[in-house]
């Protein structure tokens, strides 16, 4: 495929040889692959954080050069301060709101109580006071095989596992025709395994741990035929119930099950998707169980768009949507049990924009008071002051800096703008906006986004071959929404291409 690609690359250019490919071009691409983001300025907060109810950071003004600013937001004042006046930076961490299901994976061991761990492909148990050990699980093997996660219920009363049947071997062959280290070629086998071969399968166990006579639950096969992977072991507070993930093989079954240890181990479903297409299991999962009320919140494509319900944990039942109409939800950010709402990121949501741009939104748990809290024509990226009474919206598009601004959660009224990046510099490089277009799609009726890029020599009267630059996939969309310097791009462009 290489060959062929690099052929037809040839005829392509063949004649256009003459207008292409100099020397000029090659020194203007090579500019456009080197450090242009030093010709950005104030593009970024850097280490922004909270004190005492203000917002500090600092910004790149020039070579060498930053600004320290402070912001009140009750008196939407904005200021600069000096190096020595701004609090301690924070430490490092993620940032808030990325998680993909917003629930923990299940709970450590109780203090003072027995510690747990895989042995010899079982379940063992050591009990950090007396120093006892003992075996939890004496049926596993290797080819049948007990292992993490461990998750203990709250109470200390019952740990759970998984048990894995190890995927089969399919050894494919390959062979090395040059070796670096020597004449001959060189044979290679690895495992590979195709559609059809049997993969690495797991189901939970749950054990008890005390008792005159200690019991085991388990799933059956015929329970949760087939699966891809079992996932999110969770225990419910009072101890009763393991909840989990269930994403059967083709990904054309996904459920939400749960073992419940009163009922002497019964299995039901809570919730489940069994779309025609797929369940896209990388993207569009999010659970948050509400322990107080017995509810759980759910996200679904099943009317075609990507929404979220609210469901009757005890029942396994939906009450009501908690988001619906033509647009998507992209990620939740935080769920407010008190107040029963929902904030979360969504696209679609502001007529006219860009289809994949994403705004911050909240909902109330009963589908009432919807409300987009972002305004600008772009892409936004928030996060939200430690008592998330304002939240700093940070959003721009390709022909679009960023500007970063900070409003009040309440409502998303702008409190004041922070920042906003200058390219004056990087004009003077050559640097130029790509151009945003919107095309049909096959159908008639779908909008297609993209963006072009010329050559910063570019002449409309000429002629140029085109480089589709795209990643066909359903699970993921590639084409910039956010500002970026896309050098790559820009690069293949001052060779004289449009991409």
């Amino acid at each position: 495929m290489i060959y062929r690609f690099a052929f037809c690359f040839t005829l392509l250019t063949a004649g256009l040889a003459s207008a292409q490919g100099t020397a000029a071009d090659y020194e203007r691409a090579a500019a456009m692959k080197g450090d242009l983001m030093r010709h950005v300025t104030r593009a970024r907060l850097e280490q922004p954080r909270w004190h005492e109810g203000k917002l500090y950071y600092h910004v790149r003004t020039g070579e060498g050069q930053e600004e320290f600013v402070r912001v009140d937001p009750a008196a939407g004042k904005r200021e600069v301060i000096k190096k020595e006046d701004m609090p301690p930076a924070p430490p490092k961490e993620e940032r808030r709101g990325r998680g993909r299901r917003g629930e923990p994976k299940g709970n450590p061991p109780p203090e003072g109580k027995w510690q747990a761990s895989v042995k010899d492909h079982n379940v063992w148990l050591h009990h950090a006071d007396t120093g006892e050990d003992r075996q939890l699980s004496t049926d596993g093997s290797a080819d049948d095989a007990y292992r993490g996660p461990l998750a203990w219920s709250p109470d200390g009363k019952f740990l759970a596992a998984l048990r894995e049947k190890p995927a089969q071997k399919h050894p494919v062959h390959m062979v090395e025709s040059a070796p670096k280290d020597q004449v001959q070629p060189r044979l290679k086998t690895h495992d590979y395994l195709k559609p059809g071969d049997r993969i690495a399968q797991s189901k939970p166990v749950v054990f008890e741990i005390e008792g005159k006579r200690p019991r085991t639950f388990t799933v059956t096969d015929e329970q949760i035929p087939n699966p891809w992977s079992i996932e999110e072991l969770r225990w419910s507070p009072d101890s009763q119930r393991l909840t989990f993930h269930y994403n059967q093989r083709g990904h054309q079954v996904y459920r939400l099950m749960e073992i419940n240890v009163a009922e002497e181990g019964k299995v039901r479903t809570l919730a489940e998707e069994t779309p025609q297409t797929f369940v896209d299991y990388t993207n569009k999962i999010f659970t948050n169980h509400l322990d107080g009320t017995r509810e759980l919140i759910w996200m679904s494509e099943r009317d075609g768009w990507n929404h979220l319900y609210l469901y009757d944990e005890a029942a396994g039942t939906v009450k009501n949507p908690i988001t619906k109409g033509p647009w998507v939800v992209r990620g939740v950010l935080h769920v407010d049990e008190a107040a029963r709402q929902v904030w979360f990121m969504a696209g679609g949501v502001v007529p006219g924009q860009d289809f994949c741009y994403q705004h911050l939104c909240r909902a109330a748990f009963d589908g009432s008071g919807f409300a987009v809290l972002t305004q600008g024509d772009g892409t936004h990226e928030v996060d939200f002051s430690p008592d998330r009474q304002f939240f700093t919206d940070h959003w721009s598009r390709v022909d679009c800096p960023p500007v970063h601004e900070l409003r009040r959660t309440a409502d998303g009224s702008l409190v004041c703008e922070l920042e906003r990046a200058n390219l004056d510099a990087l004009f003077a490089t050559g640097w130029k906006y790509p151009q945003r277009f919107s095309a049909k799609g096959r159908d008639g009726s779908t909008d297609i986004d993209g963006v072009i890029y010329r050559p910063s020599n570019f002449d409309a009267a000429k002629k140029y071959p085109v480089i589709e630059e795209i990643y066909a996939g359903p699970h993921d969309q590639f084409v910039p929404k956010a500002f970026g310097l896309q050098q790559r791009q820009h690069g293949m462009t001052e060779l004289g291409f449009i991409v």
